[in-house]
């Protein structure tokens, strides 16, 4: 008896070291570090978000690079993930700028089953850190989708606009710049149509086109 609970403890033990490594960069904070170091000119604007951020400068890179921005999505993030990793990848890159894109993850429930407020609440956050460090906000409506191909159980549109309704209130309230992707991409369902993303979520070159376009036309009234 003496040896099972031994072997009990040891075996709790080793999940719980295990679990513990896994966690060790919830936030993948090491993924940009040495792109971060590398950066020597001005950097205008810094693009957060998930995997539609993160597969942006990959499908239009002269974007990024002709601007003076510099793209730090993150693919299957969710809001809380970018809030804990907001000052390594925005802040501390000193821009004149931060565009940010979230909620797509947090409303598929990625990691785990975040509600709308907290959401809400981590994205306030991300706009108040950047305020305190004179970083202006470009807010951005989270993406159009009827449909995930992770969560098919899920019916996310209606959970998209609500989320953009609060959003928009509060740019509205606070004089924030507001990018409504939303309104301009989404088909008939609430979801992305073909012609802007393969698999109704994640857009093409097209739909990062329609998305320059829009959030060039906000980053021109701030940027100096």
């Amino acid at each position: 008896m003496k040896h099972l609970l031994i072997a009990a403890l040891c075996l709790a033990g080793a999940m719980q070291l295990s679990a513990q490594d896994g966690l060790k960069d919830w936030a993948n904070l090491s993924r940009y570090q040495k792109e971060n170091a590398a950066i020597q000119q001005p950097v205008k604007a810094v693009f957060m978000g998930n995997s539609i951020t993160d597969g942006w400068p990959v499908a239009d890179p002269d974007f990024f690079t002709k601007n003076g921005y510099v793209g730090r999505g993150i693919g299957g993030q969710v809001s809380a993930q970018m809030l804990l990793r907001f000052r390594q990848d925005v802040i501390d890159l000193n821009p004149q700028v931060v565009v940010i894109l979230a909620g797509t993850n947090d409303i598929a429930h990625n990691d785990y089953a975040m509600t709308p407020e907290q959401t809400f609440d981590n994205v306030v956050s991300m706009i108040q850190l950047a305020e305190a460090n004179d970083i202006k906000v470009i807010l951005c409506s989270t993406m159009p989708a009827s449909q995930f191909g992770w969560r098919p159980q899920l019916t996310p549109a209606e959970d998209i606009k609500a989320l953009n309704a609060k959003f928009k209130a509060y740019a509205d309230e606070h004089h924030i710049l507001y990018v409504d992707y939303h309104s301009a991409m989404q088909d008939e369902a609430g979801g992305l149509p073909e012609k802007y993303s393969q698999d109704g979520v994640h857009p093409n070159l097209e739909g990062y086109k329609v998305m320059e376009k829009l959030v060039q036309n906000a980053l021109k009234k701030v940027i100096k």
